[in-house]
């Protein structure tokens, strides 16, 4: 099974001296510095096999950039219209999907606008990367808003379990209880009650799970599961 992942969920933000990272508004792409490494020739009178030598040289960061539904004066758009004009090197930092982040140093290079008769307005901010990056590792799943259960709890009913929303792209797996105790076997999304629940509530832990952990949380019991 592959781990792939799409961007959806990504965050950029700019943190200028003194103060905190600040999010930027509806971000709708993103672009992180394309670093390349020098490559030195160190070739001499005896390198062998009549073969050029190389060395590694320093490393350019390069070019990042990120796209914007561009709205004129909101708070984004003035915050990145003074670090283009001011030329000021600012904290950049790249949340991905999983929780991985990567910050750096960067000043604003350009702010380019798109301002199409029939579709959205857009700008493209590209910024100057300078010196080494810092990346941070995933972090494990928290669940913000709790699991839910749609469907009735009658007999022979089938109940669905919405997993809830969750940060740090986890992978769901699922517990039905009735009163708090596991029922044996229910660990899909669905469960349809049986006759023994009649009488009973019936709630579903979810666990979300990625390489870093594990959380689970818990919907709201259901009423009282009724005789088909």
């Amino acid at each position: 099974m592959t781990d792939a992942r799409i961007g959806y969920g990504t965050k950029y933000a700019i943190r200028r001296s003194g103060g905190s990272f600040v999010p930027i508004a509806e971000v709708i792409n993103v672009t992180p510095g394309e670093a390349t490494a020098d490559r030195i020739d160190a070739t001499h009178m005896l390198s062998p096999g009549r073969r050029r030598e190389y060395i590694s040289g320093l490393i350019d960061n390069g070019e990042a950039s990120f796209e914007i539904n561009w709205i004129p004066g909101n708070d984004t758009d003035e915050m990145l219209r003074d670090l283009m004009s001011t030329g000021e090197v600012a904290d950049h930092m790249i949340t991905f999907p999983n929780g991985v982040n990567v910050e750096f140093e960067a000043a604003v290079t350009g702010f380019s606008k798109a301002i199409p008769i029939d579709d959205r307005m857009t700008a493209t901010i590209t910024v100057a990367v300078s010196g080494e990056e810092t990346w941070g590792n995933e972090d494990a799943p928290t669940n913000t808003v709790l699991p839910a259960i749609s469907g009735i709890a009658q007999v022979g009913q089938v109940l669905t379990a919405w997993p809830g929303v969750w940060a740090n792209s986890p992978a769901f797996s699922y517990a039905w209880k009735n009163e708090g105790v596991a029922i044996p076997g229910a660990t899909g999304s669905t469960y349809t009650p049986v006759v023994g629940d009649v009488g009973d509530n019936i709630t579903v832990t979810v666990t979300g799970a990625n390489s870093a952990g594990s959380a689970s949380a818990t919907s709201v019991e259901t009423a009282a599961v009724i005789a088909a």
